[in-house]
């Protein structure tokens, strides 16, 4: 998916920018509180949602990783984080546990270590890609029970949605999650609303559209969007040159390790699957040295 093309009118919401507009959006939280709602499948509406400023110190966020994209809480005290990733990775899960856990402590050490009346926490974990490939289920909760399969304690719930998984058809759309899923995974290939389905009509989830069309954006907002845009750009390519630059050291440490076992020019270069320039490079290196 090409999170930021200029030929759709629609920016994607999982995208950086799409996700913050929407999701993040403190102006109107109408969208939020639904979508919340319907991560959590609870029948009792959310009324109100503070954001709350993240407190994890000393963790950087780099392109789609570090640090988790939303924290707020209800009007009940309930506490959600809320955060999106695009790329594999099969140790999302761990992450979602240290903000929970890192959520839990501070709660505890501002009642003075006490353990009672703790507000409930959601962790939730919306993944473009599939890190459960034994599990059928695109939406799943957990909490902590027995071998029984008997509930020992839910003030903690652990939600991941896996986008991948997710392939239903209009015809199948009923619940307020399926709405949301499928917003998730189709908005930016829309160009008309014309083309919209009758549920993206509903208020929560037309002011989220609204500020995902292209062509709405104020001269601020497509300041922001253009900011984005550069500072992924960014971010993939200083990746992409930190993979490059370890691809390199793999290949040069291969070359010096057969070279030293007296493997021959040629041979080295087939088993590190380099040129034999390359090989002569670090023959090079290793001669002056």
């Amino acid at each position: 998916m090409d999170l930021y093309n200029d030929d759709e009118r629609f920016i994607p919401l999982v995208s950086d920018y799409g996700f913050k507009a929407t999701f993040g959006n403190e102006a109107d939280t109408r969208f939020l509180r639904k979508a919340l709602q319907a991560f959590i499948n609870s029948p009792v509406a959310i009324e109100e949602i503070t954001f709350i400023q993240n407190e994890i110190k000393g963790v950087t966020r780099d392109s789609r990783s570090g640090i988790y994209d939303l924290f707020c809480r209800d009007e009940q005290g309930t506490q959600f984080i809320v955060e999106m990733q695009l790329g594999k990775y099969p140790e999302f899960i761990q992450r979602m546990k240290f903000y929970s856990f890192y959520r839990l402590n501070t709660l505890i050490k501002r009642g003075d270590y006490e353990f009672d009346d703790l507000p409930k926490i959601y962790c939730i974990g919306v993944l473009a890609a599939t890190i459960f490939p034994h599990i059928a289920d695109y939406h799943n909760v957990a909490v902590l029970k027995n071998q029984h399969n008997e509930l020992i304690d839910e003030q903690m719930t652990f939600i991941t949605v896996e986008l991948d998984k997710f392939k239903k058809g209009l015809s199948d759309i009923t619940s307020n999650l399926d709405k949301l899923l499928y917003t998730m995974k189709t908005i930016h290939e829309v160009s008309e609303p014309t083309q919209f389905p009758p549920f993206w009509n509903e208020e929560w989830l037309r002011v989220a559209i609204q500020e995902l069309d292209k062509r709405a954006l104020t001269p601020e907002q497509r300041l922001s969007y253009e900011m984005t845009i550069s500072a992924n750009a960014l971010a993939v390519k200083n990746e992409q040159k930190k993979i490059q630059e370890a691809e390199a050291r793999i290949k040069t440490e291969t070359v010096k390790n057969a070279l030293q076992m007296g493997l021959t020019v040629e041979q080295s270069s087939l088993l590190a699957n380099v040129s034999v320039e390359f090989v002569h490079r670090v023959q090079q290196t290793l001669l002056s040295n």
